[in-house]
Parts: C-alpha cells; structure tokens; sequence
C-alpha cells in the first residue's frame, strides 16, 4: 500500500509518545510506501491535487526501536499526486486547515481518508457531542454562544457552584478553566476576555461541572465504532486540566459498564459520519468531547496493556483498502462480461 500522513514537522514529533510516529513505525515495518506531508504543502497541479511530500526510504532492515527508527529515518522529497495513495492520515494537531479539506475534496472519492473529510467537517469541534441523540443521558449540559449577555445569565440561572469555560477551537486542555459561579465580579471579565480577547469574536462553551472532575478523565480510543484501549489521566494538583499535555499523568484504566455503553450508543454514528479513529474524554459516567482530528493515547496505553494499538489501526486500514480493491476489480470483470456478451 501508499499510506500518507498529514502531520505537524517530522522534527517536532516526540520519538518516546507521539501516537503518529507509531502508526507510521507499523506501516513502514510492514513494507508499505509511507510519505509524510504538511498542509502548506499540498498544491494543484493540472487540475490534480498533489503534494511536495517527503517520501520515507525503504530501509534494509526496519528498527524494531521506534526512537532507533525516528532517528535514522531518511526521506526524499518528491511532488506526488494524491490520488496515488491508498490511504490518508490527518495528524495535524488542531485548529483543523479547512483550506487542506478543499484540496482533499478532490481525492476522497479515490482514496481511503482517516478521518473522511465530510466527517471532519461535521466533527472537528466541541459541538459534536450534542448531535448524539443515543448518548443525551451521558452528555453534560452544555451551552455555546458569543453572546455575553446571555451566558452571563446561563451562569447566574445555574444552580451549580461550578461550571467548566473554554475555547471552541481548544485542544489539549488549552484555554479550560474552572468557573466559580458565585464569582460574580469576575464572570463577565472573563468572558470578555475569552470571545473578545483575540481581536475577533470567538465562540465559547459553557458546560456543567461533572463531579469527581478533580480526580481526573478517562481517554477512550475508538476505532471503526469500537473502543481498543483507554487510560485515566490524573491532573496535576491545582490544576483543572487531565490532559497529559497540560501536566497530567495517565495510568492504567479499565473501563466501566457505563464507559462501554457510552462507546456502544457513539459507535455506529461515528463510522456513519466518517471518524473511523477518534478519542473520547470521559468523566465520571458522562462524554466531554470526542477528539477526532489527531486523537493521541496509544503509546500509554499500549505501555500500560502491553499491547500494539497500532498493529490494529493498520490490520483495519489493510482490510478497507483490500475491500475496495476487490470491488474494482469486480466491476472491471463486470464490465467485461458484458462487453463479450
């Protein structure tokens, strides 16, 4: 196969967690042509979308060492079309580039995306979760506005001591914060700051506070409608935030009945809208986001369960692409039944 992965500068990867790196370590142990690109480099070419991608040389002997093998990977940069590749990786760390899904337009039809475009774009923000009408007992509420007015009163109307504010576009914990209700002379200060701060009016999300929040969240990794691994992540002391990113630590988790059925009321809509490979964040019994864009987890998760989260991934992509290849191939026999009739 020819996988290609989207991803933030080869450079910036961490050799020891990054969740990209392992996937792209799987592929190239497995002898497929593996190319990495960012966005800025995809272009048009005669009406065709390519990309100056940095295509990965085959090596004697693939490092079993995933930082042995980041070391001495070595690429070549070439102009390729995309439509060559079988299959598509976005890793890009979020804001999603929604002038790369316009390019990617293109291809989608011809090769297999993960996560689909058309998914992407209903997906890739903290809305999402709302859409789960399978899920709504295990949703918190959750209010999102530039109004300031009105989640002024969304603050004072709750009944709650707490309620959690952040960015529409965040990730990695960026920009969440505890809110103290009671905290009346701060509230619109902060708001103000939070959409208007940037120069332009920016959304911003109100949800409830979910008890035992403190005590940190749970990272689910579904892939095609089915969760493969998870870990709690403990916030460090002082600190609202579990991401690891932020200062968490993760640990070995497993999960819960009421965790299992979030992820089986979630499955089939998620495969139905496109997001094949996502991460889920889970407190207590309710879902706070699905991370769609670049979901990371499974180095921890693999250390903690001694497993490969990646071989799995890939036994999945391989299995996509060999199904698609015998449809053509069927239609091409197809076709020549009917033209010897």
């Amino acid at each position: 196969m020819n996988i290609c992965f989207i991803l933030d500068p080869w450079a910036d990867l961490n050799p020891e967690i990054d969740s990209s790196l392992r996937v792209i370590h799987e592929a190239a142990l497995r002898g497929h042509k593996v190319a990495i690109f960012q966005p800025k480099n995809l272009t048009i070419r005669e009406n065709e979308t390519y990309a100056f991608a940095n295509i990965l040389t085959r090596m004697d002997k693939v490092p079993e060492s995933i930082p042995a093998f980041y070391k001495k990977a070595k690429f070549r940069k070439q102009m390729v079309p995309l439509k060559g590749f079988d299959a598509v990786f976005l890793r890009k760390d979020p804001p999603i580039d929604n002038l790369m899904l316009n390019f990617l337009d293109s291809v989608k039809d011809d090769t297999f995306i993960i996560n689909s475009v058309d998914g992407l774009r209903k997906a890739n923000n903290k809305i999402y979760v709302t859409s789960f009408e399978e899920a709504a007992d295990y949703i918190p509420e959750t209010y999102v506005s530039k109004d300031i007015d009105y989640l002024e009163q969304v603050i004072n109307d709750c009944k709650k001591d707490k309620m959690i504010l952040k960015p529409l576009d965040g990730f990695g914990g960026h920009g969440v914060i505890v809110l103290e209700t009671k905290a009346k002379q701060n509230i619109r200060s902060l708001l103000e700051f939070y959409i208007s701060g940037s120069g332009s009016k920016n959304y911003v999300i109100l949800q409830e506070y979910i008890e035992g929040a403190d005590k940190g969240d749970v990272r689910v990794l579904m892939l095609n409608g089915e969760p493969i691994g998870a870990m709690k992540r403990i916030p460090k002391e002082g600190d609202a935030r579990s991401n690891v990113h932020a200062g968490g630590t993760a640990r070995k988790h497993v999960m819960t009945k009421t965790e299992l059925e979030i992820c089986r009321c979630i499955g089939a809509k998620l495969v139905h809208d496109g997001i094949y490979f996502a991460g889920l964040d889970i407190i207590n019994g309710k879902l706070l986001e699905i991370n769609v864009l670049s979901p990371g987890g499974i180095t921890r998760i693999n250390k903690f369960n001694k497993t490969k989260l990646q071989k799995r991934i890939l036994d999945f992509v391989e299995l996509v692409h060999k199904r698609r290849e015998n449809a053509v191939n069927r239609k091409i026999n197809f076709r020549k039944v009917i033209e010897d009739a």
